[in-house]
């Protein structure tokens, strides 16, 4: 079935060039499936076909953009103005490769439900809790799943002795360990959370799990490969994710089979614990007891040529074309009923 699909990406984040290069994955894959495929930068509209060369470029910066750069993106986001575009609001599905808290925080997501324009990933409740790791970390709790000790800023000094050292401080509401530093000792924790403050007001401290670290997507309800990342920094931050050879990802893990179907349990546990739907990515860090401790949800993982959730969909067998194709489909079936009417006016049109 061919689909008129319009690729949202750009965005004014500190994650913007991830969003960029993962388009730049994503468009000639879906052109390449049969669809009829607009790109849409929320920061200045409808891309036409010969801008696309330029914008959508796959190699994501060491460094994410500067904060004047974001600051003039910003002030040219469309906002809710972006389903009045014709490409969006009359879109079969709207494809979402975006980061950070104004694609995955949930108000894209709500302004496209209330226009009822169907769109990848999870809803605007699912996308708002998982964006939020304070709220996230509340929620793997009491569904039993590990996750590392942590306390919100503001803490008394009873609380960073209760954390240990060393600490996370990174922001609650932003991905890609963008503003997110590891803290030795409490003299360095307000210089910390000042960098994290940055890009975001809530800001997370969490006791650090010094132990291998490890990633799961989820696709359609299974779980996909586990894959270990191993930085060549302490923690795996902006530059090991998007500078090659700075990380190794090993996907499959070398892990036991009782160890790879823990940890795939607990990331499908906390996929259903967030409320999520059709894809996501969790983190964990095995710590030195044997423990999986969940950190994060990412509700629309990178797409990148060196993202995680790619390399985690083609361990477990998954081409990228079909982990493209899988995700549409995800919609399609959510939305039967919005299909058929689309694909009924297509034919009448081209009938006439």
């Amino acid at each position: 079935m061919t689909l008129r699909i319009t690729l949202i990406t750009g965005g004014s984040t500190p994650e913007r060039d991830v969003a960029l290069a993962g388009a730049a994955q994503v468009l000639p894959v879906l052109r390449a499936l049969g669809h009829q495929v607009t790109v849409v930068d929320t920061t200045s509209g409808p891309v036409d076909t010969g801008q696309e060369a330029t914008l959508l470029t796959p190699e994501v910066r060491s460094a994410p953009p500067d904060e004047a750069r974001l600051a003039r993106l910003a002030s040219r986001e469309l906002g809710p103005a972006l389903v009045e575009l014709d490409v969006v609001r009359h879109a079969d599905l709207a494809f979402l490769v975006l980061h950070g808290r104004q694609g995955e925080g949930g108000g894209l997501q709500a302004v496209l439900d209330l226009a009822g324009v169907p769109y990848t990933g999870s809803d605007a409740l699912g996308s708002g809790i998982a964006m939020d790791k304070d709220l996230s970390k509340r929620l793997f709790r009491d569904a039993g799943i590990p996750t590392p000790p942590w306390a919100r800023w503001p803490v008394a000094a009873d609380d960073l002795d209760r954390l240990g050292w060393p600490i996370i401080v990174k922001p609650s509401r932003v991905g890609s360990t963008v503003g997110l530093s590891l803290v030795e000792t409490p003299a360095d924790v307000e210089a910390a959370v000042r960098e994290a403050a940055r890009y975001d007001d809530e800001i997370l401290l969490e006791t650090f799990v010094p132990g291998r670290e490890y990633t799961v997507g989820i696709l359609d309800g299974r779980a996909l490969a586990v894959g270990e990342i191993v930085p060549d920094h302490t923690i795996f931050d902006y530059a090991c994710k998007y500078t090659p050879g700075l990380t190794r990802e090993i996907f499959p893990a070398d892990l036991s089979p009782g160890a790879t179907a823990e940890i795939q349990d607990l990331a499908l546990r906390a996929h259903v614990a967030l409320n999520l739907r059709d894809f996501s990515r969790i983190d964990f860090r095995l710590g030195d007891d044997g423990i999986p401790y969940c950190l994060e949800a990412n509700t629309l993982p990178g797409l990148t040529s060196t993202s995680l959730l790619p390399q985690s969909a083609r361990a477990g067998g998954v081409a990228f074309d079909d982990l493209c194709d899988t995700i549409c489909r995800c919609v399609r079936r959510r939305s039967g009923g919005a299909f058929e009417s689309a694909v009924t006016e297509q034919s009448r049109v081209a009938g006439d």
